[in-house]
């Protein structure tokens, strides 16, 4: 299936409401649709009389060895997308060898995820809560687990307003399955996130689990350096699929300048917008080391579960110019 056949059929097996949900963005979506524009406005200057092409695409980060440079990036409650959840997304992801990235309110458990695909390369995402005794226990296991590095988002300090979300009258269903804050929250799930995360986050992270962290949600030179100087071991340029600060700048203007100040000391990923091999490629002449998508790997996943998202990925390493 083409990504737009994937998009159809997932928004057929998926009620309104939790379609908009996963479609929909902050404010008026301004970012949400400019993520998409801005790889489509991205001019590629290619090299001529270089010999044969390089056909290998397999990478390695942070000593990981991968099959390839497109990732899934972390994707909440999954198990609105189909009943198996991020036990399917697992498994899809680990039939091309690609790197999964689980996020804190997953469905599933990370342990689960684990079980479910326990040779795959995976990496768990992690919000700073208010509670920090629960963010350290989450980091905790995930090592324990054989998660290969923690993934710090930083752009959410509060959740955006998603006027969809408003207009419907949506939330998480009560009876929902929220596999790592399970009986865990303190808070309401829309104000767990602690505001005054910091910096110092980045190394508190990595001397409780031992595991390197990136920081996710990178939009400038400045936060780039500032992350590395603070220990952090990759960044996700990332603004978070538009979905919490509409205005954001689209990630295919921010990569350039954060692959700059990171100056090859480590790696750039970038998410927001890829809907083609032909955007993976454009991503990676900016410098960015890997691609992580997230709504195409979600309509995939709604649309036909583990095989889609195998099918989807392969289709997306062919497409790779």
């Amino acid at each position: 299936m083409t990504p737009t056949e994937l998009h159809e059929r997932a928004q057929a097996a998926l009620s309104p409401e939790v379609y908009d949900f996963f479609a929909g963005g902050a404010g008026d979506e301004i970012s949400l649709n400019d993520n998409c524009r801005a790889w489509s406005r991205h001019p590629v200057a290619s090299r001529v009389l270089r010999g044969p092409p390089e056909s290998e695409r397999s990478i390695e980060l942070l000593g990981l060895p991968l099959a390839h440079p497109i990732g899934i990036a972390p994707i909440a409650y999954q198990g609105l997308l189909h009943p198996e959840a991020e036990a399917a997304m697992a498994r899809g992801a680990a039939a091309t060898g690609a790197l999964n990235i689980v996020s804190t309110r997953a469905s599933l458990s990370l342990e689960e995820v684990a079980a479910a695909a326990p040779e795959a390369p995976r990496w768990f995402q992690v919000y700073v809560l208010r509670d920090r005794e629960l963010t350290g226990e989450l980091a905790r296991r995930a090592a324990e687990s054989g998660y290969r590095a923690l993934v710090l988002t930083g752009d959410t300090p509060v959740l955006g307003r998603k006027e969809r979300d408003a207009r419907n009258g949506f939330r998480i269903p009560e009876d929902h399955a929220r596999g790592n804050l399970r009986g865990g929250l303190r808070h309401a799930p829309e104000s767990a996130q602690d505001p005054g995360a910091s910096l110092d986050d980045i190394g508190w992270l990595h001397e409780l689990s031992g595991l390197p962290v990136l920081v996710k949600g990178v939009l400038r030179a400045d936060d780039a350096r500032c992350c590395i100087e603070a220990g952090a071991a990759g960044l996700i340029v990332s603004n978070h699929g538009g979905r919490q600060l509409d205005g954001a700048v689209s990630t295919a203007e921010a990569l350039p300048e954060v692959v700059a100040a990171a100056a090859a000391e480590v790696p750039v990923l970038v998410d927001g917008g890829i809907d083609s091999g032909a955007d993976v490629g454009r991503a990676l002449t900016c410098g960015a080391d890997a691609v992580l998508i997230g709504r195409l790997a979600a309509w995939a996943l709604a649309a036909g579960g583990a095989e889609a998202v195998t099918e989807l990925l392969q289709r997306l390493c062919e497409e790779l110019p």
